[in-house]
């Protein structure tokens, strides 16, 4: 699979573990920055590379990291076609794959520590959507109203 990767200054030191742990498990990762820690960098900035990667079919899914998690998620649900979710907890990073066909993972790293943003990372790359009718119905839900009101 092919894995967007970005991260404010908030993530920045993760970033590199998460890539090293996605290649080991033989995913291509594109890596959209941060590049250098600059504690004056946005959150949206990075989240806007990862998402539009993934909205365009660059990617398959992506990754982005900042201090809670929260401005990313909120950044990336901008982007037409982006499913993306804040994630503390294993069950939410494989369940919203499944269910609702996350393709965009946020976590906050002042929230997880590298250890469980590990396992959360794992959880959603080995996850797939399910294509069960009830979800397939409730994520046509979802993008009728992003076509309503992109």
């Amino acid at each position: 699979m092919r894995i967007a990767i970005g991260a404010d200054h908030g993530g920045h030191g993760l970033k590199r573990e998460l890539i090293d742990l996605l290649e080991a498990l033989g995913h291509q990762v594109v890596d959209v920055g941060a590049y250098t820690l600059d504690p004056s960098d946005d959150y949206p900035d990075f989240a806007k590379a990862v998402a539009e990667s993934v909205s365009t079919k660059r990617t398959d899914r992506g990754i982005m990291m900042c201090g809670s998690g929260v401005g990313a998620s909120v950044a990336a649900n901008k982007v037409r076609g982006v499913r993306a979710s804040v994630c503390h907890d294993t069950y939410s990073a494989h369940q919203g794959v499944e269910h609702d066909d996350m393709n965009l993972l946020c976590l906050g790293v002042r929230i997880v520590g590298a250890e469980l943003a590990k396992e959360l990372v794992n959880s959603f790359v080995s996850a797939q959507f399910s294509g069960e009718e009830r979800h397939q119905r409730r994520l046509d839900k979802v993008n009728a109203m992003e076509a309503n009101f992109g």
